[in-house]
């Protein structure tokens, strides 16, 4: 009985294989009748030899690896919008000063019955004008001019007429102004006759 000897594949043999197409085996047997098998090398002198080749499928290739995709960067986020500016601060408005009641005020009659406005209940006595006679009787021969001191009669405005009594009396001031006569006086005092009015509770 033959004693057959097998050869175990080396791991290159394996690897070998893998790698590789077309692998060559030879079978081998010696003159003892011992048996090998050898890959892709010849059996020795001497050696009966068998060749058989295999076919084996080509490894399938290594799939590449998918492209990383590029990073994503993200965009830089937009400078934030400035302040607005803050609005400007309106100037104060000025502040009106409180209104009064009117001063007080005298109704006045001078001694030829005309009527006027005054501050004082005791106006200075007006010089009344006196008529002036000669020897004979008669004014033709006069020879100067005389005047008696009157003192004009003044009563107070009732307080429920003051305002109206006041505006009469600016309006007797713009009367003067426009068509002239009447008790004539400073620009200062027509001034302050206007400003009582303007500033007092009879105005709005």
């Amino acid at each position: 009985m033959r004693r057959y000897v097998v050869v175990a594949v080396a791991l290159s043999f394996s690897l070998a294989m893998a790698a590789q197409a077309q692998v060559v085996i030879y079978r081998c047997t010696d003159a003892s009748g011992a048996v090998s098998l050898q890959n892709d090398t010849p059996c020795p002198k001497g050696s009966k030899q068998q060749k058989k080749v295999m076919e084996t499928p080509a490894p399938a290739p290594i799939p590449a690896a998918p492209p990383q995709p590029a990073p994503v960067v993200a965009a830089p986020a937009p400078p934030p919008a400035p302040a607005p500016a803050p609005a400007p601060t309106p100037p104060p408005e000025p502040v009106a000063a409180p209104k009064t009641p009117p001063s007080p005020l005298f109704e006045c009659q001078t001694w030829d019955n005309e009527r006027y406005f005054g501050d004082t209940a005791t106006p200075p006595p007006r010089c009344a004008p006196l008529q002036v006679t000669g020897l004979d009787g008669t004014g033709a021969m006069a020879g100067g001019a005389a005047c008696q001191m009157m003192e004009d009669r003044c009563q107070p405005v009732a307080e429920a007429a003051l305002c109206d009594a006041w505006t009469q009396r600016v309006r007797e001031l713009d009367a003067r102004a426009t068509f002239g006569g009447g008790q004539a006086g400073t620009p200062e005092d027509a001034e302050r006759i206007r400003r009582v009015l303007a500033d007092s509770t009879c105005t709005r």
